[in-house]
């Protein structure tokens, strides 16, 4: 028994052994196996995050020149679209100027009155013998071509696009200095005038200047830095130039601080010319007012005053003019009515007040000023000159006293 206990126990206890469940692995043995995972999963896949970030973000690459310089000719060809529009603009501004200030026509001033045909009539509306509005409306004209033709990469003559630009930037330049020129003028000749025009066309100019030079690096601006000042010393130097021949209000118009000043016979045009000549004197406000005649006329007088008046003869005065008066006392009360007498300031004079347009087609120089078979008299004249260049026949019953 014993010897067949000893014999068959060690398969029984060996197959209870295998039959028992194993007890669970240790904590240690689950690391190890985790670690040997891991590491086979970074050893089959080494390249599948970084690839994955590849896809999404590709690498950042440095602009070529060819992206450069589409960058830069989008640029300039908005650059030409503005100059183009506000070249026009100007255009049209400065067109409608010419044509008042060769017509000698009053000028429609939304702001101001009549402040702005002041300026348009003065002496500092013409250079070198031009009218200022034609010279800028040639300038805007330019700069209104030039940003047409260039914004459609049309280059005339073979100009490059950085020589066109270069020259875009010495109009611009030019005009931008004359505006700033005619601000000066405008707030020390003209105190206490208003010029819608003066300051839309400044506006323009200033916003051309900074228009185009916005295309242009600091380097290029401080390499051409030198041409623009040269542009602008020859802009101030012309201009100062043409007006340096201007003589003094006081010696054009003589004793301009009296109503009535006199210069052999003449009344010069002191009231048309007074807010230009004396700002002391340039609010001053004159009702139109008339003279009494009342000497009486001969018959000589009355005879020659039907003569001139059918002969077209006319004689263009002032309500003011004391020569004016004069030349009425002369022919007498009755011929005077007879006479075709045109009154230049007939509303009155006051700040801004401009001849009629009869008057300022003459040309006058004084008051009276008699305009006789297409010959000019200046002052009051006897009638016995008149008669001899009209062309009336004296006759001995009717010799002037």
């Amino acid at each position: 028994m014993a010897s067949f206990l000893n014999i068959t126990s060690p398969p029984f206890f060996s197959s209870r052994t295998s039959l028992s469940p194993s007890p669970p692995p240790t904590l240690t043995a689950q690391l190890t196996q985790f670690k040997k995972g891991w590491c086979w999963k970074l050893k089959c896949m080494p390249s599948s995050g970084p690839s994955q970030e590849t896809d999404s973000e590709p690498p950042e690459t440095a602009p070529s020149p060819s992206n450069s310089a589409s960058l830069l000719s989008s640029s300039s060809v908005s650059t030409y679209n503005w100059c183009a529009g506000l070249g026009g603009v100007g255009f049209l501004e400065t067109a409608y100027l010419t044509f008042l200030k060769l017509t000698n026509s009053d000028a429609f001033c939304p702001i101001g009155g009549g402040n702005c045909g002041d300026v348009l009539s003065s002496d500092y509306a013409v250079v070198f013998g031009v009218p200022l509005p034609l010279i800028g409306m040639i300038s805007y004209g330019l700069v209104a071509t030039l940003g047409l033709q260039w914004s459609g990469k049309k280059f005339p003559f073979g100009i490059e696009e950085s020589n066109g630009r270069l020259l875009l930037l010495g109009c611009t330049t030019s005009m931008a200095v004359a505006s700033g020129y005619f601000l000066y003028i405008l707030s020390t000749k003209f105190s206490g005038t208003s010029c819608t025009y003066c300051l839309l066309s400044a506006f323009l100019s200033f916003s051309l200047f900074f228009i185009t030079l916005k295309d242009f690096g600091l380097e290029e601006i401080q390499k051409f830095l030198g041409l623009q000042l040269c542009i602008a010393s020859v802009v101030i130097f012309s201009l100062n130039t043409s007006y340096a021949t201007l003589r003094p209000a006081s010696s054009r118009y003589p004793d301009v601080h009296a109503p009535h000043s006199f210069c052999k016979g003449i009344c010069a045009l002191t009231f048309f010319h007074l807010h230009l000549c004396d700002s002391s004197l340039a609010d001053i406000n004159l009702e139109y007012f008339t003279t009494e005649i009342t000497t009486p006329s001969s018959p000589f007088a009355i005879s020659l005053a039907r003569h001139l008046q059918s002969t077209g003869a006319k004689m263009y005065g002032a309500f003011w003019c004391s020569h004016c008066q004069e030349q009425k006392q002369i022919f007498g009360k009755e011929a005077a009515e007879l006479l075709n007498y045109v009154e230049c300031f007939p509303n009155g004079f006051r700040k801004g007040t401009k001849m009629i347009k009869a008057c300022a087609d003459a040309k006058l120089e004084g008051f009276p000023t008699w305009v006789i078979n297409g010959q000019v008299l200046s002052g009051d004249q006897e009638l016995s000159e008149l008669a001899k260049v009209s062309g009336f026949k004296i006759e001995e019953s009717n010799q002037p006293s």
